[in-house]
């Protein structure tokens, strides 16, 4: 099997409303999605994204950019096309829309090797489970009211959710320890809650505010300080009783391995964007499991559902459903858990009918 062209769309999804974190104002994902298509007549998919399609094709044009790396070659070669993209990609360095590129093209190849065994992922990948933890993260953002929250809620548990994701950083701590009390009051105890800062809190404002929130037993604490600062992460993880969570903003197992030897996580967030695929997905898997130390992925739920079926210490995905409008098929959700697809490849395939309704021209 060869690849015969490298062909990319642009889409920009809209949300139903404008959404804000502590440092993000977002109104749409913009993406670049990729197809792979064969001498055999199969195609292999995958995307990558840009808040509010800023700078979307910028990110196209470096994955355009790659195209002689897999153009006429062979997917299952899919190691020897990435050494070939990071050696080429050396002189622009190995972080930011590169490494996008990289992501793009590596998983694409990977969902062609499935399809072509007519296997999922993580059945070649070695699966250990069928059926995977999640949360829903597609809410409860810091822009929206105490009751807004607390009835969003609501329909998170009623769609089968266990667990959910409530934004915090804002500038006046108080106020988040009311949002968090509020929601925890409105799902009980049994319901797990974690909390999301986005980067937004210095060291000491994160002690106390995290300090403050023990009362509410969070499942974890992600982000709390600016995502560089690796020596202040540690230092909060080391105040704190609650688990802290991070790694979404790094890149590649390198990235990583400054997160684990820092000792600033209890639970590690690799974002497969940035990453840099589903090879590199499982080289960290395989690092963090060497430092006993979980693995939640961010974002990507579709295409990460492969790893958390194949790596032991994938506890969770992040439930986003930012993307789903892109697919044919539908995430399954049951008590708290999402089932990994038995399709072949990713199991998940663009809908040309969304893609048309939200393509750009470029």
């Amino acid at each position: 099997m060869k690849v015969t062209r490298l062909k990319t769309r642009l889409v920009d999804v809209p949300f139903e409303r404008p959404i804000a974190t502590a440092i993000h104002q977002m109104r749409s994902v913009g993406c670049v999605l990729l197809e792979l298509e064969t001498d055999q007549g199969l195609v292999g998919e995958s995307y990558v994204f840009t808040l509010n399609g800023v700078r979307l094709k910028v990110l196209n044009e470096m994955l355009l950019s790659f195209s002689h790396q897999v153009e006429g070659r062979d997917p299952h070669d899919v190691g020897a096309i990435g050494q070939a993209m990071w050696d080429e990609m050396n002189p622009i360095g190995h972080k930011g829309f590169s490494i996008a590129a990289l992501t793009a093209i590596d998983t694409a190849c990977w969902d062609l090797i499935g399809k072509a065994a007519e296997q999922p992922l993580h059945k070649l990948f070695g699966a250990c489970r069928d059926r995977v933890k999640t949360y829903a993260s597609g809410g409860l953002w810091l822009s929206q009211s105490i009751d807004e929250c607390v009835a969003e809620a609501a329909g998170f548990v009623a769609a089968g959710f266990r667990a959910m994701k409530i934004r915090v950083g804002s500038a006046n701590i108080q106020q988040d320890v009311e949002r968090v009390r509020a929601l925890r009051d409105a799902i009980g105890p049994d319901i797990e809650l974690l909390a999301d800062a986005n980067q937004a809190l210095s060291v000491k404002q994160a002690i106390r505010l995290g300090r403050e929130l023990e009362a509410f037993e969070l499942g974890w604490l992600e982000e709390p300080v600016p995502y560089h600062d690796l020596r202040g992460c540690a230092e909060v993880r080391t105040a704190l009783m609650t688990p802290i969570a991070a790694g979404e903003t790094e890149y590649t197992r390198y990235g990583m391995r400054d997160i684990l030897q820092a000792h600033a996580v209890d639970v590690l967030m690799p974002d497969l964007q940035r990453i840099g695929g589903l090879s590199e997905m499982r080289r960290t898997c395989a690092l963090a499991a060497a430092h006993d130390i979980p693995v939640s992925t961010h974002l990507f739920t579709e295409h990460s559902l492969c790893i958390a079926g194949a790596e032991p210490n994938c506890v969770s995905v992040e439930h986003m459903p930012w993307y789903a409008l892109l697919f044919n098929e539908a995430m399954v959700i049951r008590d708290g858990m999402i089932d990994i697809p038995t399709r072949p490849g990713t199991g998940f395939s663009f809908n040309a009918e969304a893609i048309r309704r939200f393509e750009l021209a470029h």
